[in-house]
């Protein structure tokens, strides 16, 4: 027996819908309160599943951690337990993000490698590399990631690829490293730039957050501070293809439009009426059918890779032909397999899908095998003749904190049901 969604499509989207904290950015956050001891406090944390896995982290390390609703407080002792090698290191890939506060803090880590979405490859090269580079040594032992310094120091560190991840762990080695580093070509997300609020709030000293040079003058101690987690930009985009391939009108609230300046422009392109509220929110608004429109994965400010699955369900119910290049994870295109399921006219050739867009999908059973991609599927599900039902939404619930509830809200027949399934 297994929990899956029923989407019974026609419902065109309306009203309104809040944007919980970044999924993206609160696991961090949480790994950055291991520099500091004393209790740190984050607020606006979106209630996923992976926030308790990663508290489960932290509390193999030693720390207190208390969830009440979308607030976390983590206790982070003055003893840190160097092991990350709990269960639950291997059920998310941002677990990995300990990596660089646990040298930093112990000059000593062994964590083990990360689980996470199957999207691809995501080696860990970077961020050994950026730790070497820093001082310490890293190797891959026994399904962890080993690393050791008797002191950390300044650095030029060049990434030969803005990764999200290495840019996050070399940062937080690096703000209690003796001296200054450089982090040159490194990741520009709004995810980093909150990270870099936070540890400035404790005390450390960034500059260039938000640009491809961040630049860490290293300090001795850190202190424990109140953060609130940036809206999530990817959550705030999710609704927004929503309202565009169900003719609706959804205004967004929660999350910074400018962290969404491409997808919102990719969507008047199709034809969507898109209007700024405020910092912190904006409204799309779609008469008629989308019109196909292309696109290309690239790192922020680029169209986001977690955001492919929606391009691709867009582009199947538009009037044209799209294509959609994928640069950063080879097996974001898994998600096509369910999408023909539905009846997209969609093919594949190396990183580049074309879509011909057709005028109605219809249903059929089909399994999520992301976050991403089981969303992905549950908007093609509001476009699709009959009730289609959604399998593995586990992935899901990683990512959108009570999103039945509001597709409910916006009008949508959505519904959570226990069964078992047939697969074909």
């Amino acid at each position: 027996m297994t929990e899956h969604f029923q989407v019974h499509g026609g419902a065109r989207l309306a009203g309104e819908v809040e944007v919980v904290g970044a999924k993206n950015s609160v696991l961090k956050l949480m790994a950055a309160a291991l520099l500091a001891e004393g209790t740190t406090t984050l607020t606006n944390c979106p209630q996923i599943l992976d926030v308790p896995l990663m508290a489960e982290v932290l509390r193999s390390l030693g720390c207190e951690v208390h969830i009440d609703d979308d607030t976390v407080t983590i206790t982070t002792p003055a003893d840190l337990n160097h092991r990350a090698d709990s269960a639950s290191m291997g059920k998310l890939r941002a677990s990995v993000c300990v990596l660089g506060p646990l040298v930093g803090r112990c000059k000593r880590a062994v964590v083990a490698l990360p689980g996470g979405d199957a999207i691809g490859s995501r080696p860990l090269d970077m961020h050994q590399n950026g730790l070497r580079q820093l001082g310490a040594s890293s190797e891959i032992e026994h399904g962890c990631v080993v690393a050791e310094a008797e002191g950390l120091h300044g650095a030029q560190i060049w990434l030969d690829f803005p990764s999200v991840g290495a840019t996050e762990n070399i940062l937080m080695a690096a703000v209690l490293a003796n001296g200054t580093t450089v982090i040159d070509n490194a990741a520009r997300e709004p995810e980093i730039v909150d990270l870099c609020t936070m540890l400035q709030q404790m005390g450390g000293k960034i500059e260039g957050a938000g640009t491809s040079t961040l630049t860490v003058h290293g300090v001795d101690a850190l202190q424990p501070t109140e953060h609130r987690v940036i809206g999530d930009r990817i959550v705030g985009a999710t609704w927004a293809f929503a309202a565009a391939m169900t003719r609706g009108d959804v205004t967004v609230r929660g999350v910074d439009p400018h962290h969404l300046d491409l997808v919102l422009e990719k969507l008047r392109t199709a034809g969507a009426e898109v209007t700024i509220v405020d910092d912190q929110a904006f409204r799309v608004v779609q008469h008629d059918r989308p019109t196909s429109v292309d696109f290309v994965t690239l790192p922020y400010p680029g169209f986001a890779t977690d955001l492919q699955p929606f391009a691709i369900a867009l582009s199947a119910i538009a009037d044209g032909t799209s294509m959609i290049t994928e640069n950063l994870f080879e097996a974001r295109f898994r998600f096509i397999e369910e999408m023909v399921r539905l009846g997209a006219d969609a093919r594949t050739d190396g990183h580049h899908a074309v879509v011909r867009g057709v005028e109605r999908l219809s249903s059929a059973p089909v399994w999520a095998s992301d976050i991403r991609a089981g969303v992905g599927l549950v908007l093609a599900g509001l476009c699709a003749e009959g009730v289609t039902e959604v399998w593995d939404v586990f992935h899901i619930d990683r990512g959108y904190p009570g999103l039945v509830e509001n597709m409910v809200a916006l009008g949508a027949d959505v519904r959570r049901v226990m069964d078992a399934p047939e697969r074909s």
